[in-house]
């Protein structure tokens, strides 16, 4: 997924971000530095926002809005910048979990976005991308942090996810990492609009093996399917395909444990991780 700071020349939310904060601090007559000391952070940092090498954290675009007084301006380029920097086999899913009354997911071998920690998603990113830049891991990370939002609406969205037991097994970012990220996934499942289920090894193959798949619910019952496998995607809309992924979902759905036995199983591999960190 590639950050371009221009699209055939046009300025994008990136580039405007950046121009409209150099005109403000010149029009405040403050030089990068001054304008550093005055929000805290890096003047460095300022200098990299404002030629669209990196974008602002949420935090920097509230704190710019709050010394401008620009009324969320920031924030909204920010949030625009991010939506476009996302490619366009992911950016049907990303927005229809917004609007979606039910997500349902299955990951063959990772823990579902939605549900990840800060570190263990810069763990895979900085493994997907060895030669990306620390910035451009942040920017990937907030971007899917940003993601788990919807779950903070007055009426979050039903969401029910189905993982291999090879999510929990495999040490991404290693045992501290996975220790965080299964205390969270724990936490999460406590919530009422959220299922999870594991499917174990000892069910040998099934119909979703090396891949994910996401089923998204409209609130007037329509479906689409998005399936993804390495660095593609497609997003799914026919009404025959969907039913048949539908049906892939479902199937793999029966051959998992009920979420109990499923939780019970994610704190098994806790205690592992504990042990081992322990260990170490």
């Amino acid at each position: 997924m590639e950050l371009n700071n221009e699209d055939d020349g046009r300025p994008t939310p990136r580039t405007v971000l950046g121009r409209r904060l150099r005109h403000l601090r010149e029009a405040a007559d403050l030089s990068q530095r001054g304008l550093a000391d005055k929000v805290g952070y890096p003047h460095t940092y300022i200098s990299r926002v404002e030629r669209g090498e990196q974008l602002p954290s949420e935090a920097l675009a509230e704190d710019l809005d709050t010394h401008f007084a620009t009324a969320g301006l920031f924030a909204e380029l920010l949030s625009l910048a991010q939506d476009a920097s996302i490619p366009d086999y992911g950016r049907a899913v990303v927005l229809g979990e917004a609007k979606a009354a039910r997500i349902q997911v299955f990951e063959s071998s990772l823990i579902p976005g939605l549900l990840q920690t800060d570190d263990y998603a810069h763990a895979l990113i900085r493994t997907s991308l060895p030669g990306e830049s620390e910035e451009g891991v942040g920017e990937r990370v907030a971007i899917r942090m940003r993601r788990k939002r919807v779950f903070d609406k007055e009426e979050p969205p039903f969401y029910w996810a189905i993982m291999d037991e090879s999510a929990l097994r495999r040490p991404v970012g290693g045992a501290s990492c996975m220790l965080g990220q299964l205390r969270h996934v724990l936490a999460m499942a406590r919530s009422p609009h959220l299922s999870i289920q594991v499917l174990p090894f000892l069910q040998g193959e099934h119909p979703l093996l090396a891949g994910s798949l996401t089923l998204l619910t409209l609130p007037n019952g329509t479906t689409t399917g998005y399936a993804e496998s390495f660095a593609t995607g497609e997003s799914v809309e026919s009404p025959r395909r969907v039913l048949q992924l539908t049906q892939r979902f479902d199937i793999a759905r029966s051959m998992a444990l009920p979420e109990s036995a499923s939780l019970d199983l994610v704190r098994r591999y806790l205690r592992e991780y504990e042990d081992e960190e322990e260990d170490s």
